[in-house]
């Protein structure tokens, strides 16, 4: 008989790892559970370090986990004019356009990488020291003696945030990964971590289960609407899902959206977040949700086995220079290829290798094609963000998905990288290509579209 709702949360909060299949790593990477009492007892502290910052922009450095969270806390606070902190600018791309965009010369400067070894962090680490020099107006955040940890000491930065090593990245908004970026937004560490602790768990794992089950059932769609100002949620929530549960040929594929979608394989979930504050609670509801997915789909939610593929084929067309000529089509036959290739329970994916400042039209066009092909589930996002989160998903979940890759019509602008025989614009292209190569070894349908603007999709 399976386990009732309550023998579940009781097995969660036990870090009971016998929940997910054998092998999982669930062992070192149950901290999460533990992380808002951690950020609470240290509240206070954190506020008055962010309180010697002078700067009124902050830059974060990082991808996937380490970014997503920071940049949905900073959307809220733009969303809802509160709290009246600092800005915050997220920088999780090797775009050239974007990186040479990116206010560093007036900015406090936050790191973040888990493992301190991920190439796009340390690539726009270098980059920004060539911009902004002092080394008191950058921290660090990362794994205990990792090498970014070390190479900071060695710079004698502001401050190293060491966080604690069994949480996995995108379960880590909670810990230093998120809360040092609110601590300097101006957010109530107390009352974040406080709503976070007060949630209903029970009904955290109802949700989950139903999650799971929906999957099961062939509603692997979850349709995640939330309203125009807690939109952004979608973000962080859409990694959190895809790359935790995306994996042995099972998962759940997120859809945020701001309207209902309907389907028979949809399963709706209504995002309410009423307040930048009560972002505590919708994280800890939905990483709880997610792990009980997990056992639900009999999969390891913590693990991310696919992730790194696209890290290696990323390194061996690098390994090859000059790089092979993207092979693009024109917009005029993306529908007709859809048409021919979209079958019941698919799902497209567009995937921006683009400047950043197209939301807006690739909104647009993600309705458009689900308008134009019966309501197919589309979601859109940024390469290579995608790659440290939804790209999981795509390789290792369900071979449902179609790929449309969106790459530049016109040449990228040169743009450097310290130590690298290399530019950002040889980069972004590289992980374009190297994705495409793992998509495509996965047995995945995949095509690639050359736009001046995502808007042309529509």
């Amino acid at each position: 008989m399976p386990a009732t709702e309550e023998e579940l949360l009781e097995r969660l909060e036990a870090c009971d790892t016998t929940l997910w299949p054998a092998g999982n790593v669930a062992a070192d990477r149950l901290g999460w559970l533990e992380s808002p009492r951690q950020i609470d007892r240290e509240a206070k502290e954190l506020r008055q370090w962010a309180d010697t910052i002078d700067q009124e922009t902050v830059v974060l450095l990082g991808m996937g986990g380490s970014s997503l969270g920071p940049a949905v806390l900073a959307a809220f606070a733009d969303a809802f004019g509160e709290p009246s902190g600092r800005r915050l600018v997220v920088c999780d791309t090797t775009d050239p356009v974007t990186v040479a965009a990116t206010p560093l010369e007036e900015a406090f400067i936050i790191v973040s990488s888990k493992s301190g070894t991920t190439l796009e962090p340390n690539v726009l680490f270098d980059y920004a020291r060539t911009r902004q020099k002092d080394p008191k107006r950058y921290c660090v955040i990362t794994d205990p003696g990792s090498s970014l940890a070390q190479a900071a000491a060695a710079l004698r930065v502001n401050r190293i945030f060491e966080n604690r090593p069994d949480i996995g990245g995108r379960y880590s908004v909670l810990s230093y990964f998120g809360m040092v970026p609110a601590a300097l937004l101006g957010y109530e560490l107390e009352e974040v971590c406080g709503r976070a602790m007060e949630i209903d768990r029970l009904a955290s794992v109802t949700a989950g289960i139903a999650m799971g089950n929906a999957a099961l059932e062939g509603r692997d769609k979850t349709t995640l609407i939330c309203g125009d100002k807690t939109r952004s949620f979608g973000l962080w929530v859409e990694q959190l899902i895809a790359e935790s549960t995306g994996k042995s040929g099972r998962g759940v594929v997120p859809v945020p959206t701001g309207d209902p979608e309907t389907g028979s394989d949809r399963h709706e979930v209504r995002v309410d977040v009423p307040n930048p504050h009560a972002l505590g609670a919708a994280f800890f509801d939905f990483e709880i949700r997610t792990a009980i997915a997990g056992h639900v789909l009999e999969i390891d939610p913590f693990n991310e086995p696919n992730v790194a593929e696209s890290k290696a084929n990323t390194n061996a067309v690098l390994a090859d220079l000059p790089l092979p000529a993207i092979d693009a089509v024109g917009t005029d036959q993306l529908a007709s290829y859809l048409a021919n290739e979209i079958r019941p329970g698919d799902y497209v994916s567009l995937q921006a290798y683009l400047p950043y400042g197209s939301e807006t039209q690739l909104e647009a066009a993600r309705c458009a094609i689900r308008d134009r092909h019966h309501g197919v589930a589309v979601t859109a996002g940024y390469g290579p963000r995608f790659l440290h989160s939804t790209g999981q998903l795509h390789k290792g979940g369900p071979n449902s998905i179609i790929a449309v890759q969106l790459v530049p019509r016109s040449p990228r602008p040169s743009l450097p990288i310290p130590n690298k025989p290399y530019g950002f614009e040889t980069l972004i292209d590289a992980q374009a290509i190297g994705d495409a190569a793992s998509l495509k070894t996965h047995g995945r349908r995949a095509i690639t579209v050359a736009v001046d603007d995502p808007g042309e999709l529509c």
